[in-house]
């Protein structure tokens, strides 16, 4: 019995210690790769002729608002208004008749005055590699300014690289507090998933027909 046990400990041990080693090698890798890819400010940056904003959900479970959203949105909206991107792509899921975050980003987008000519909408963005496929596959586009926070940035860069996509990123305002460390953490697992990804060779849940931006 006592031998069971121990060999259970030590298979649990090897296992925790490889977890460990995964998420500080993911994370390494894609935190350098993103180096010299990401900004804070327009003014630095290259233009491109769209920018990619990454959903989420417009509030929160106790009906506040998501802040990440929040920021988001004002990433996009400064984006746009400084001349370095010319249309904005809002991915993001569409589950459901009541949860929408590509029309939500849309809706508010009008209201700060984007022209509804200059945005498209991808319904199918229901993950970050989704997102990123479907702009080239979808809208055609080979190289793209990326609008979420900087390690959400960082990781979709590494997953445009992978399919020949030229990236960079804008950063939106972090969220600090409670609600920032669960994201964090998530972020963590989220970066190993990016490798497992890769080397499985997964595919988005759904593709369709070209959209032209134009």
């Amino acid at each position: 019995m006592k031998k069971l046990v121990f060999k259970s400990l030590k298979i649990l041990l090897f296992f925790g210690l490889f977890c460990l080693i995964s998420i500080f090698i993911s994370n390494a890798i894609i935190e350098k790769n993103a180096t010299e890819k990401v900004f804070s400010e327009t003014k630095y940056m290259p233009a491109n002729k769209v920018g990619l904003i990454l959903g989420t959900a417009k509030e929160l479970s106790n009906g506040r608002i998501n802040l990440y959203y929040k920021y988001r949105l004002e990433a996009a909206i400064q984006l746009f208004n400084s001349g370095k991107i010319k249309f904005i792509v809002i991915s993001g899921d569409n589950g459901s008749k009541s949860y929408d975050e590509p029309t939500d980003f849309k809706n508010d987008l009008l209201k700060a005055g984007i022209p509804e000519n200059k945005i498209f909408l991808d319904y199918a963005g229901f993950r970050t590699l989704d997102s990123v496929v479907r702009i080239k596959e979808i809208f055609g586009q080979n190289s793209v300014t990326i609008i979420s926070q900087r390690f959400h940035n960082e990781r979709a860069i590494y997953l445009a690289e992978h399919y020949d996509i030229k990236a960079i990123g804008f950063n939106a305002k972090d969220v600090n507090g409670k609600s920032g460390i669960k994201v964090e953490i998530r972020e963590y697992l989220a970066r190993v998933k990016v490798f497992v990804d890769i080397i499985f060779n997964i595919k988005p849940k759904f593709l369709g027909d070209q959209i032209e931006i134009k």
